[in-house]
C-alpha cells in the first residue's frame, strides 16, 4: 500500500496520496487525483503525475488504488466524553424488548460486588419488538428489573439522553418516592397508585445521577484520572475508525476542559475538538469565560469559545417544547429545561467574552424561543450575522421560523440520521399535518440560505459519518419508507455539511473542511465513492484510512 522511492524534483513531501478521486470541497479545484502533505498540512493538490514531483526519499506514498479521498468528517454535534462512557457500560441499543435488557442485568449484577452502580445506555421504547406488560405510557415499570438487581443500583439513560430508568435501590438511595415531587423541567413517571415506575425524564434523572455521582467522587484522584484519559482514547479511537478528524463537544464543565487541556499539552488528544462549555451557572461562566477561551490550542487540538445551553427534551421522550399539544398526549406541550430569562442572560454574558452561543431546541415552541431570544441580544449590533450563533438540532421548525434563521445569520445544527431513526414515530407526537410541515426541513433551510451542519448526537446514534451522509441524501427510515424525500440534500450538499460547514459553524474554515493547500492535512478514504454508487451502496461504505494532521491514525484491516 505505501512505498518509498526516489525524488524527481521539487519540494519533498512527508506523504503523498495518489490514485485516487479526490473530492476536495474548494470550489477553486473541486476534484483531484492525488494530494502530497508536509509538517501536517496540505502541500498541493493536483493530478497523480503533478503530485509525483514532490516525492523524496523519505516520503511516503500511498496508492488510493481509485478508492475516495474527502476532507477528515468534522462530528458537528456529539457528547465526547459520553461517547467514551458508552464504551465502558451496558450497550442497550440492539436489545429488541425489556426482558433483553432485564437479562444483561443480571448478569452484570451476578458479577458485581454489592453496592456497585450498574449503568447501561440507548435503550428505545419505540425500537422494541413488543410493549412489556406491565407498562405505563408504553415503558416498563421497574418490578422485574429490581427483582435481578435487589443488592445494586441500576441505572439505564435512553438512547435519547432525556430520560433514565432505575431500579428499586437507586430510587431508595436518591429518596424517590411516591410523595417525591417532579423536579422543575422533569417527570417522575408514576403508575395508576402514584409509586415511581422508575422511569424518569429530562431533569428527573439527575436526582438519581448526583446520587451516583457522589459515590464515583469517592474514588481517588489517580482512579478518576486514569477512567478520564481512557474515556478521551476510547472516544477517539470510535471517532477515528469512523473518519471523525475533529469533534465539535456539545459539552463539558469547567473541570473536564481542564483535563482535556493537559491531555492536549500531553500530545494525547486524538482527534481535535471544538468544545461547547456546559452545566455551568451564569455567575461561573462570567468569572471564567475569558481565562478558558482557547482557539486552536495544543497545535489546533482544542478550541474552547462556545456555550451550550438547552431550552427544552427530545421528541421521543415527550420533552421537545411545542406550540401545540403532542397528537400522542394532548395534555402537554413538552417540558422548559432552562428557562428563557437564564439562557438570555448567558447570551449577555457570551457577547461580552467573545463566545458563541448553541442552544439545544428541538420543538417549534423551543427553536421560536431562541430565536426571539438571539434576536433581543443581536439589536442594534452591527456584527450580528457574523457571530455565527447555533441552534442545535431545530427538528421541528414552524415553517414561518425558517427564514429567521437567514436573517439573524443562526446556524441550524441538525443530524441527518435522527431524521430516518425518528420517523417510524414522528407522526404519533405531531400528527400527520405538523410532522410534512416542520420536520427536519434540511432542503427548506438550505434553499433559504442557511448554513446546515451535520452530526449524530453520539451516543445517541452511532457516530457514523456515512449513515447521517446516506440519511442525508436517501431520507428513509430502517424499513425502507421514504420520510418526507423532498427535504432530502444532495450529495455535495451532504459532503459539505459534515466538512466545510462544520468547519464554519466553529470559525475554522480557514483551516479546515477541505482539502486546500495550507490546511491541516485531515483526509478520510473510503472504499467506495459515496458520491456517484447507487443509493443502496451509500450505507455499505468502510472507512479505510484516517488522517489527522498527515498521520495515519487508523487503518482498517484488510
Amino acid at each position: 500500500m505505501a512505498a518509498i522511492v526516489a525524488c524527481s524534483g521539487g519540494d519533498a513531501a512527508d506523504m503523498v496520496l495518489t490514485n485516487g478521486k479526490v473530492v476536495t470541497v474548494d470550489p477553486a479545484h473541486p476534484e483531484a487525483e492525488a494530494v502530497a502533505i508536509r509538517d501536517g498540512r496540505i502541500l498541493a493538490v493536483g493530478s497523480s503525475a503533478e503530485m509525483a514531483d514532490y516525492v523524496g526519499p523519505g516520503t511516503e506514498v500511498v496508492d488510493l488504488a481509485g478508492r475516495l479521498a474527502v476532507p477528515g468528517f468534522i462530528e458537528g454535534h456529539g457528547h465526547y466524553m459520553g461517547l467514551g462512557h458508552a464504551q465502558m457500560i451496558l450497550d442497550l441499543t440492539t436489545a429488541a424488548d425489556w426482558e433483553e435488557i432485564v437479562a444483561m442485568v443480571a448478569e452484570a449484577a451476578s458479577a458485581a460486588a454489592p453496592g456497585t452502580w450498574i449503568q447501561g445506555r440507548g435503550w428505545h421504547q419505540e425500537k422494541w419488538s413488543h410493549t412489556p406488560e406491565p407498562s405505563v405510557e408504553g415503558n416498563p415499570v421497574h418490578g422485574s428489573l429490581s427483582a435481578v438487581s435487589p443488592d445494586n443500583p441500576v441505572l439505564l439513560g435512553h438512547a435519547s439522553g432525556h430520560a433514565a430508568f432505575a431500579n428499586a435501590r437507586a430510587l431508595e438511595l436518591a429518596g424517590i418516592g411516591a410523595g417525591t415531587p417532579d423536579p422543575e423541567g422533569g417527570t417522575i413517571v408514576r403508575g395508576p397508585d402514584g409509586a415511581p415506575t422508575g422511569l424518569l425524564r429530562e431533569t428527573a434523572q439527575r436526582i438519581v445521577s448526583a446520587v451516583m455521582a457522589q459515590t464515583m467522587n469517592a474514588r481517588s484522584d489517580e482512579e478518576k484520572w486514569k477512567e478520564f484519559a481512557l474515556q478521551v482514547e476510547l472516544a477517539g479511537r470510535n471517532a477515528l475508525e469512523n473518519g471523525v478528524t475533529s469533534f465539535h463537544d456539545a459539552g463539558s464543565g469547567f473541570a473536564t476542559i481542564d483535563g482535556l487541556k493537559r491531555l492536549a499539552d500531553e500530545g494525547s488528544l486524538p482527534v481535535r475538538l471544538y468544545v461547547m462549555v456546559r452545566r455551568e451557572s451564569n455567575d461561573v461562566m462570567a468569572e471564567k469565560l475569558p481565562a478558558y477561551r482557547m482557539v486552536g490550542y495544543g497545535n489546533d487540538f482544542l478550541t474552547v469559545r462556545a456555550i451550550k445551553r438547552q431550552i427544552d427534551g427530545a421528541l421521543g421522550s415527550h420533552g421537545a417544547w411545542l406550540l401545540e399539544p403532542y397528537e400522542d398526549m394532548p395534555g402537554s406541550t413538552g417540558l422548559v429545561l432552562e428557562s428563557v430569562e437564564d439562557i438570555e442572560e448567558t447570551a449577555r454574558i457570551a457577547i461580552e467574552a467573545g463566545y458563541q452561543v448553541n442552544t439545544h431546541a428541538i420543538g417549534d415552541r423551543a427553536n421560536r424561543e431562541v430565536l426571539d431570544i438571539y434576536e433581543r441580544t443581536f439589536a442594534g449590533r452591527d456584527d450580528a450575522t457574523d457571530l455565527r450563533w447555533r441552534i442545535e438540532h431545530a427538528q421541528h421548525v414552524d415553517p414561518d421560523d425558517v427564514d429567521r434563521f437567514r436573517q439573524l445569520g443562526v446556524i441550524a445544527a441538525m443530524q441527518g440520521v435522527h431524521a430516518t431513526s425518528d420517523a417510524p414515530w414522528v407522526y404519533r407526537r405531531l400528527g400527520a399535518g405538523r410532522a410534512e410541515s416542520g420536520a427536519y426541513l434540511w432542503r427548506s433551510f438550505i434553499d433559504a440560505g442557511v448554513v446546515v451542519t451535520n452530526g449524530t448526537d453520539v451516543p445517541v446514534e452511532a457516530i457514523s459519518p456515512v449513515a447521517s451522509f446516506y440519511a442525508s441524501v436517501v431520507r428513509r427510515d430502517r424499513d425502507g419508507n421514504e420520510f418526507f424525500p423532498s427535504q432530502r440534500m444532495t450529495r455535495m450538499e451532504a459532503l459539505e455539511s459534515y466538512t466545510i460547514n462544520n468547519a464554519f459553524a466553529a470559525f475554522e474554515e480557514e483551516i479546515k473542511g477541505s482539502i486546500t493547500p495550507g490546511k491541516v492535512a485531515d483526509i478520510t478514504v473510503l472504499d467506495r465513492d459515496i458520491m456517484t454508487v447507487p443509493e443502496e451502496e451509500i450505507a455499505g461504505a468502510r472507512v479505510d484510512l484516517t488522517l489527522v494532521g498527515g498521520e495515519i491514525r487508523f487503518r482498517r484491516d484488510g
